[in-house]
């Protein structure tokens, strides 16, 4: 009893995260300003679409188009914790093992506060857009006053029992491989949607989407949707059903949230378990030092490249990069609205692993920040992870072009499309050793799907948003001449010139992109520390 009044745990769980965020904002003003920032594009993009399926009122594709979204936005609520930047200490469960909470009392208090963010808050104008466009009628003013908060319900109980169920899969060493073949399969999946729209056109517009729209009508929470649409057309009991089926899919998950959270709090932890003591192992012929540069370069290499094979979290982000890196290029050349110079895309998502340096080593960040003492330490450190990841990054964009050349058959742009993508990987890596230095965030290793500390996640995107213009406005100059070629029919000759360029191009961005951050680095080493060591 507090005043009076008992207290809940639910009210208890929303003034948490609401108290956690208040908090996080009040760290530094760059960080409320990157997250004030973030907020306002998701909340113009949340209009726009608002917007734009308001307008859709009275179309002949309205239902096909709503019923689609809807199953998007929820395949997209069930996946994006996974690969974008999330954090949030109330929805861990992990946290509240020690903590006398019966599961049915947790799964609403949990719900409930995961319903506090701007994805809620997107997720909602979406599903008010969607029942604006397709109500007609009293009957599916009233469907829709059910339909909305059911379609936001399920979304995030979606997205928490699919986090639930698989929040120890990262941090299992047993379970890593698995991860990461699971996020292939993902990304793979979103690549294939993605392809998808794109035919559209070539398919006779919106119309040939609507065999997969009777599809999805049955599926929650598509299904609430697709009931506003019936009940305005006067197909009463298709609303009904359509109703039903969606509370039913949110009890169903609700089922399974609490059944993860049960196990997740009760049943041991494999990673916990003593690891039997077998046969010391000779050292890997890889960390010796006769195939490394000596000194510090050497040291910071092998270090890297160990990060890459063995831990989960940044396993799992390369062969993302990967497998998307090479999927978007090579498929759409086989459906012929590719371009060689699409080849860039591997350049550009592989080059995202420049940024966020520091916040990849955790708290073990002050390991290294006590053998930085000058902006020459910082130099060689940053130098020696560009040249790490250049081992894998260099020969994969030249792969890739290659392939994305033969696919087309379109041998006589692959010099320039070489050139252009390393000039734009050079480009990615100098901005982002910048971007390392001015915007470093914790990645959390106690979490599988939190990859931003609490109050960070702003600070993230904004990171990553200045890093991509600037990365583009660096490459400017190497596109203005690639069009200047194409435009005037330059011959080969003048081709193998872009390729010398633009490779030279790019290691001068990167070289500068390093000398940049050097002393930014060695001057900013204790707020570096502070913020990485947060998660």
């Amino acid at each position: 009893m507090a005043g009076g009044c008992p207290v809940t745990l639910t009210g208890v769980f929303v003034r948490l995260k609401l108290s956690l965020l208040r908090n996080g904002l009040r760290q530094s003003a760059g960080r409320t300003a990157a997250y004030v920032t973030s907020a306002v594009l998701a909340l113009l993009c949340a209009a726009g679409q608002l917007l734009g399926l308001v307008l859709l009122r009275g179309s002949e594709h309205a239902a096909t188009v709503t019923v689609l979204l809807t199953g998007l936005l929820a395949l997209g609520w069930a996946v994006m914790p996974l690969f974008f930047p999330s954090g949030d200490e109330t929805l861990d469960p992990t946290r509240l093992v020690m903590l006398p909470l019966r599961p049915g009392s947790l799964v609403r208090a949990l719900l409930v506060s995961s319903l506090v963010g701007i994805g809620p808050l997107f997720t909602l104008c979406l599903a008010v857009g969607s029942a604006v466009a397709l109500a007609r009628g009293a009957f599916a003013v009233a469907v829709a006053v059910v339909a909305v908060p059911l379609v936001l319900l399920v979304c995030v109980a979606l997205a928490r029992a699919v986090a639930a169920g698989n929040v120890r899969l990262l941090t299992s060493r047993r379970g890593r491989d698995l991860a990461v073949l699971s996020g292939l399969v993902i990304a793979v999946g979103m690549q294939f949607v993605n392809f998808g729209v794109q035919r559209l056109g070539q398919a006779g517009g919106l119309s040939a989407l609507d065999p997969a729209a009777e599809v999805v009508r049955w599926i929650p929470p598509a299904s609430a949707v697709a009931a506003v649409g019936a009940a305005g057309e006067g197909a009463y009991g298709e609303a009904v059903a359509g109703l039903l089926l969606s509370v039913a899919g949110l009890g169903a998950l609700l089922y399974a949230w609490r059944r993860s959270l049960v196990k997740l709090m009760t049943a041991p932890d494999g990673s916990t378990s003593a690891v039997a003591s077998g046969p010391s192992r000779r050292e890997p012929a890889s960390s010796r030092p006769g195939l490394w540069p000596e000194g510090r370069t050497g040291t910071v290499m092998r270090r890297s490249l160990r990060y890459i094979a063995r831990d989960p979290k940044t396993k799992a982000g390369w062969v993302t990069s990967l497998a998307i890196g090479l999927i978007v290029p090579l498929f759409n050349a086989w459906q012929g609205t590719g371009s060689v110079y699409f080849a860039c895309f591997a350049a550009g998502m592989l080059g995202f692993m420049m940024y966020n340096q520091f916040g990849q080593d955790t708290s073990a960040f002050w390991m290294v920040a006590m053998t930085i003492s000058s902006a020459r330490d910082a130099y060689v450190e940053l130098r020696a992870r560009a040249l790490a990841m250049l081992l894998i990054v260099l020969p994969f964009v030249a792969l890739v072009t290659i392939a994305n050349a033969a696919v087309l058959g379109d041998w006589r742009s692959l010099p320039e499309a070489l050139g252009l993508s390393f000039g734009l990987l050079g480009a990615m890596l100098g901005a982002g050793a910048v971007a390392s230095s001015l915007f470093p965030y914790s990645i959390p290793q106690d979490g599988a799907f939190k990859n931003v500390a609490p109050g960070q996640a702003g600070l993230a995107w904004i990171s990553i948003l200045l890093g991509v213009v600037s990365a583009a406005l660096l490459c400017a100059p190497l596109i203005a001449l690639t069009v200047w070629v194409n435009v005037t029919g330059g011959g080969m000759a003048e081709r193998l010139l872009l390729l010398a360029l633009g490779t030279a191009w790019g290691a001068l961005l990167t070289w500068a992109g390093l000398r940049l951050a050097a002393p930014r680095t060695a001057d900013r080493l204790p707020e570096i520390l502070a913020a990485v060591s947060r998660g």
